[in-house]
């Protein structure tokens, strides 16, 4: 039969330690277990020399650099369109296109408006897929709305294969 040990432990709080942390708690109670730890934190806890012993949470590797690396990032001034695909883990720039680039301009009738934004989108969209990019998210300032030009852009690099995340 188990004795009734009196459990008067005092732990501290050290966060800089890259082991398992030590939690700071003050226990002042009776267990009726010889280790002196309730079932329900037994498997859990570790008491080691007089403090208990939490180990760190097991956490999942981040998921976001692997589903979202490259994002679609779009500006329109008052003369011309700009789209650039971003690869976020190492800040490179992976693809552009832009309605100021020389071999585009004969092409257009304007550099400005949702006919030059559709055909920015699908020479982007065919970068991408030379690049063997298949899939971006899209980046939207807070005053770009899915509409017009953004609209444009956005049609034509799905239509041109890639996915949109």
């Amino acid at each position: 039969m188990a004795k009734e040990v009196p459990c008067m432990i005092s732990f501290r709080l050290s966060l800089s330690l890259p082991e398992p942390r030590i939690v700071s708690l003050h226990l002042q109670t009776h267990f009726a277990f010889s280790l002196g730890v309730p079932p329900c934190l037994l498997g859990v806890l570790n008491i080691v020399g007089g403090k208990m012993v939490i180990p760190p949470p097991v956490r999942p590797p981040r998921i976001i650099n692997h589903l979202k690396p490259y994002v679609l990032r779009m500006s329109f001034s008052n003369n011309y369109i700009s789209t650039q695909v971003m690869h976020t883990p190492t800040a490179t720039l992976a693809a552009s296109a832009s309605s100021q680039e020389k071999l585009l301009q004969p092409s257009m009738e304007s550099t400005r408006d949702v006919a030059a934004a559709a055909k920015i989108g699908k020479l982007l969209g065919e970068r991408l897929l030379l690049k063997g990019i298949p899939a971006v998210s899209i980046f939207l300032d807070r005053e770009q709305k899915y509409h017009g030009k953004v609209k444009a852009v956005i049609d034509s690099v799905r239509d041109a294969g890639v996915k949109l995340l």
